[in-house]
């Protein structure tokens, strides 16, 4: 029953998570419009949850190890409700992005504090990949939910009706997770200050740069918040390299299971969920695709995913997780290609067979990189391996989310036909990533390092 519970709990948490990541993408124009929010405004209105997100799922996965990860869990549902709250009254965009960028800083100690629950709750290998397996669902799920709920809420009421609903669930997961078993590391570190600030400041610094620089480049702050961000980052690895109680062990970097598995977090972000970000907009604006449409057209690829997550788990033990998710990775590059050849009077059903096949793939993807993340660092870290895949995973979006930007955007005067050669191109850039994910995953996957130089707390048993 308790297991049950954890797994129930920290699902639903990464649902909420999703939803509030996603559900902006519905009600754009709206809460742009309600917010009085200009060109560069709407920009940040876009992506500003990321910042939190990308920017504190690493610590937050492992402060949530070593000092609780129910703690770190209920903290990180209780920001995410309260500053849902505070976005559903935001009278202006800055107060709107403060409201984001903290929802985003909840939602990464959800996610990382919430997978780490669920690896203690099942500490058996068969219970732990079924768990894992409705957990990678719950993202498919969640990405669904929230295009939907913020699409009807909206045209109901007001686009600030998702966030007060997103604001009571967080409250509500807070008083779930108060009900968990708490969990914590068994070799409790001494908190590594300044990894956690040097690693939070910097990641948030590179994706901030990121989101300013979609407003163009000539202008300084792009250049100077990426500057600085790895800047950050470089002192980073300069401080975790002499610390004697490091935040993240960077010998890590060597462990193939560690690596292979971040690669597809980093080509999941870059390639397919980059180019999701940006359907709705592109149909709406090149095809005259309503906004209802364009919300069940996301649900086309995250509504399978929920499925194929489930099953992964009666996948035969011979096809490991490395294995899982290289395939995953080229099925769905091969979906993204099914959706060229998009002209001026496309409708929606176009963009099916592709949207299946490559949500098909991700849902057995999400399974297995929620699986491999806890199995590629050392027993009792479940959390900051959460935490690392996750982060991989939001930085790679929103450097493939700039690159979209630039590569779709119109040669000339901004026309239909104008748009759908840039939805061309980006697909062939996004469909490249996947690609190179997979190649990525299989190559370093690979065992290159003697046993020797994998201390023997990292040999953790991995499915890949």
């Amino acid at each position: 029953m308790t297991a049950r519970r954890v797994l129930t709990t920290a699902s639903l948490g990464t649902v909420a998570v999703l939803v509030a990541f996603t559900a902006p993408l519905a009600s754009f124009n709206q809460t742009v419009a309600g917010l009085g929010a200009g060109h560069s405004g709407a920009t940040w209105v876009l992506s500003s949850m990321s910042i939190g997100l990308g920017g504190l799922l690493l610590t937050a996965g492992r402060l949530a190890d070593d000092y609780g990860r129910r703690r770190w869990f209920v903290i990180g549902a209780l920001v995410l409700g309260l500053s849902s709250l505070l976005g559903a009254v935001a009278g202006d965009v800055v107060t709107f992005v403060a409201s984001r960028v903290l929802a985003g800083a909840g939602g990464a100690a959800v996610i990382a504090a919430g997978l780490g629950m669920i690896a203690e709750a099942h500490p058996d290998p068969v219970e732990r990949r079924r768990a894992t397996g409705l957990w990678g669902a719950s993202i498919g799920a969640g990405i669904a939910i929230g295009p939907l709920l913020g699409t009807y809420l909206g045209r109901v009421h007001s686009w600030r009706d998702v966030y007060v609903v997103l604001g009571v669930a967080g409250l509500a997961l807070a008083l779930a997770g108060s009900r968990c078993p708490e969990s914590r590391s068994d070799h409790r570190a001494q908190l590594d200050v300044a990894g956690v600030v040097l690693m939070a400041l910097g990641t948030g610094a590179v994706l901030a740069g990121l989101t300013a620089g979609r407003g163009g480049w000539a202008r300084p702050a792009p250049v100077l918040l990426l500057v600085a961000g790895v800047a950050m980052l470089v002192a980073f690895v300069v401080v975790e390299r002499r610390s004697t109680h490091p935040m993240l062990d960077l010998g890590l970097l060597h462990h193939p299971p560690f690596r292979s598995v971040n690669v597809a977090g980093l080509a999941t972000g870059a390639g397919i969920i980059a180019l999701m970000s940006y359907v709705s907009g592109f149909v709406g604006s090149a095809l005259a695709i309503p906004a209802t449409t364009a919300a069940w057209l996301m649900l086309a690829w995250s509504g399978p995913s929920v499925v194929t997550a489930v099953l992964a788990r009666r996948l035969p033990a011979r096809w490991g997780g490395r294995s899982q998710m290289a395939a995953s990775l080229v099925l769905i590059g091969v979906g993204q290609l099914l959706v060229l050849g998009v002209h001026t009077a496309s409708g929606p059903v176009r963009f099916l067979p592709g949207l299946l096949l490559a949500g098909v793939a991700t849902g057995v993807l999400n399974a297995a990189m929620g699986r491999e993340s806890v199995a590629s660092v050392p027993p009792g870290q479940a959390g900051l391996g959460s935490g690392a895949n996750n982060t991989a995973r939001y930085l790679g979006s929103a450097l493939g989310v700039t690159v979209v930007s630039v590569v779709a955007a119109p040669v000339g005067a901004v026309t239909a036909q104008g748009l759908v050669d840039g939805w061309h191109r980006a697909v062939l850039v996004t469909a490249a990533v996947s690609f190179v994910g997979a190649a990525g995953v299989a190559l370093l996957g690979e065992r290159t390092v003697r046993r020797t130089e994998v201390p023997a707390s990292e040999a953790s048993t991995s499915s890949g």
